[in-house]
Order: C-alpha cells, then structure tokens, then sequence
C-alpha cells in the first residue's frame, strides 16, 4: 500500500525543489557570484564598510601537538584553504578532459589550447607593456584568467542559437586556460621555497598514489593525506592551492567495477527485481523492511563501484564550490572601497588600465590569432556551425577574468592601491567583455538555432 509522505516532508520537498531546479540552471552559479560580488562591494562602500575588512582580517589558530601550528586571517583560511577545495576540482576537471574529453586527442586538443596559449600570451604582453621594469610588473598574470562560470553563463543566455561546437571550444579553452593559471601560480608566485616542506609534500603525493593504486576508498583517510600534503605545501612557500590541483590530477579516473561490469550488471538487476517484488506485494513478508533495506544498499553499493572516484567526488563537489566555496571567495576579495581621488596614483590607474585592456583586448586578440594560425596550418579546424566572428566573439567572453583573475591579484600584489586597481580593472573589464562579446555573438548567430 501507498503512504502519503508527512506533512513535514511533503512541504521540505515543496520547499526545497525551487531550489534544487534553480541549482540545475546553467547560469545561476553565476548570478549567485555575480550577487555575492555586489553585496561585498556594498558592503565595503556602506556605513558599515570598516567591519569588512575587520571581519575578514580576524586571525584563526589551528594546531596539532607541537609540530602542526597555522595562524591565519579568515580571508587567508578562505583563499589559501576553501579555494584549495576550488583547485581541487579544477585539477579533477583537467584530468578528465586529458584523459577522456576534449583535450584527450591532439586533433580534439590543438584549437582550444592553441587559444588558451594566444589567450595568455597577448594579455600578458599587453600588461608588460606598461608595467615592465616597474614594481606592478608581478600583475601581469592577472589578466590572463578566464573565469569559466562566468563565461559559459554569459554564453548560455543566446540558448539554441549557440552551436554545440562552440561550447565544446569555449569549455576546453577553459579548461586549457586554467591548467595554464595553475602553471603560472607554481611557477612564478612563490616568492620563497622551502625544500624540506616541498619533500614532505611530494612523499604525500607519493602516499596517495600508492593508496589509489592498492584500491583503497575511505575519502576519510584521502582527507587526512590531502590535509597533510596541503599543510606542508603551504609551508614550502608554495601556493597552498597548488596542492588541491596535484590531489585532483592522483584522483582515479577509473571506477573499480570497469573489469567485470557484466556481474555488476546482474547483481544491480538483481536487486532492482527483488525491490521490485517487495513493493508490489500486498502482504508485507518483511516488516521491519530488511530484505528492501538490502536490495537498497546492493544498488547503491553497484552504484559506487560504477563511478570512478573522479567522477564521484566531482558530482558531490561541483555543487558546494559553485554555491559555496566561490561565492564566498567573492564576497572576501569583491570589496573594493570607491574613493575619491583613488586612481590619482599613477600606478594603480596604469595598473587597472592595463589589466582592462589585457581582458577586453589581449583575450579575443590573443585566442582569435593563435587559433587561426593553429587552423591556417593544419593543425586544427574549425567547429561544425562555427565562423571566426562567433569564435573572436566567444574570445571575447573569455575575457571574464574573475574568480582566478582576483585570486592572482592577491599573490601579485602587496600595496592596497595596486590590489584596488587590479581588482577595479577586472570588475570594470569582466563587464565590457560580457557586453561586447554577447553584442557580437547576437550578429555572428543564426537567430533559429540549433
């Protein structure tokens, strides 16, 4: 027989269904980011604004016996710890496109990462040539990220009219041009490097390995060696963050069941048969529910075995760092306080300056070039409902330089005038990119789609 679920029940599942839907849309990870940015930037510009950065220059002790000690500000736990989950599953993300998607093949590789490459090189060329030789030339990483939620948003609101290929470009050039952010970050902002930290983290990585490769599958003791290789990779002078990107590239990309997925097959169907029986019978032969209770965990056990922990712990993250973990960041770093006379200095004007123009105009400049050259020689070809004023305008969105864009600004940057141009530079830039490139991409497709 049927039951009617709770009262209780029935009005969370109400309740929470707008939610769940909304979380599905493609687009609303960024207008979650976009509305934590314009509430930390009123936040900081209000009555109240001297509590923001109060808040998040509170200091937070974490220790363990004597030898693990970490003392930082809660904007530090945020951007060195959070954003390490962030990494994580940018390095998961990079993996499987390596492995099995779209960079998996040089013929499937060329065009995106050719414009990942033009993407990087002109924006930075862009920005050295108004900073070269002077103390703001660090900045010039900044204009370099493109930030992929934003980007596949501002592409996803055109719908139909947007050619698969075109997404799958946009995606992959994404994806290239973050394994580029993380290479420049590990490379050249670290400002001091410690060898004895750098080898305990490298003998974690090592540890982890073996643990992937012996088959075990307790996330709490990956936790424990994740915890451990980010806390020595902190102290190594490394970038902390460095650490979630090596743990997403030692994650499994097979699932344990890809060797005998015939008998996985008969147990799921087994037990889905057995379920099945158990709620269609009018008698109840199993009142306290252990016979379904069983049939329950064999299908979710089957289900387990079926993914790979790549696969499994990307579904259960994606979610909490899009709604969780880059909001917060946003709400950490957006802050910036609007006041007069703030750009009178001329490094931090030149600084905003060049990294506006290192979006708006190296980006589209740098991704078209490189990828006509990549095409032009025959290493790549162009997409199926694809021209050069669809892809120059879909250059021109990768020019939304936010979550990674601000996150460099704080390792490039000491002096508060600079971090403030930065920061301006890319707000002011993200939203010139969003606009042009949506203003073009409205001319270059057709209006019935796809």
């Amino acid at each position: 027989m049927f039951h009617m679920p709770s009262t209780g029940s029935f009005i969370a599942h109400r309740i929470k269904r707008p939610f769940i839907r909304f979380m599905e849309i493609e687009a609303s990870s960024a207008l979650v980011l976009l509305g934590m940015t314009l509430t930390a930037l009123i936040w900081a510009n209000s009555p109240i604004g001297h509590t923001y950065g109060l808040i998040w220059n509170t200091p937070i002790a974490f220790s363990v016996g004597e030898e693990f000690h970490l003392s930082l500000t809660l904007g530090q736990w945020v951007n060195d710890g959070l954003m390490a989950i962030f990494f994580f599953v940018v390095g998961m993300e990079i993996k499987r496109e390596l492995v099995l998607g779209q960079l998996s093949s040089r013929q499937k590789a060329m065009l995106p990462v050719a414009g990942a490459l033009g993407g990087m090189v002109v924006p930075a060329g862009i920005y050295l040539a108004f900073h070269l030789g002077q103390p703001t030339e660090s900045g010039w990483g900044v204009p370099m990220a493109t930030d992929i939620a934003f980007a596949v948003a501002a592409l996803s609101l055109l719908g139909s009219r947007v050619p698969p290929g075109l997404r799958v470009f946009l995606l992959a050039l994404a994806i290239a041009d973050d394994l580029g952010a993380v290479a420049v970050i590990a490379l050249f902002y670290t400002a001091e490097l410690h060898l004895g930290s750098l080898g305990w983290a490298a003998v974690g990585c090592i540890v982890c390995f073996g643990l992937n490769k012996a088959g075990f599958r307790s996330f709490a003791l990956y936790v424990l060696v994740g915890a451990f290789i980010w806390f020595e990779t902190h102290h190594s002078g490394i970038h902390a963050t460095v650490a979630g990107v090596l743990l997403g590239f030692l994650t499994p990309t097979a699932s344990d069941g890809d060797d005998d997925k015939e008998t996985l097959a008969d147990v799921s169907r087994k037990a889905a048969e057995d379920l099945r029986h158990s709620l269609r019978r009018r008698d109840d032969p199993d009142p306290g529910g252990h016979h379904r209770n069983e049939a329950i965990r064999t299908l979710e056990v089957v289900g387990r075995l079926s993914l790979s922990p790549l696969d499994f712990l990307m579904h259960r993250l994606e979610r909490w760092v899009a709604f969780g973990i880059m909001p917060v960041f946003a709400l950490a770093n957006a802050g910036v306080v609007f006041e007069a006379g703030m750009l009178d200095n001329a490094e931090s004007t030149n600084v905003a300056i060049a990294v506006f123009l290192g979006l708006v105009v190296g980006k589209p400049l740098g991704i078209s070039v490189f990828s006509y050259l990549a095409v032009r020689l025959g290493f790549a070809s162009l997409p199926a409902g694809v021209n050069w004023s669809s892809l120059f305008a879909t250059g021109m969105l990768a020019g939304i330089g936010f979550t990674v864009a601000l996150f460099i600004t704080v390792l490039a940057f000491n002096e508060p005038a600079h971090i403030a141009g930065s920061k301006i530079g890319i707000l002011v830039g993200s939203l010139a990119a969003t606009v042009i490139g949506l203003s073009i991409l409205r001319r270059a497709l057709p209006a019935k789609g796809y």
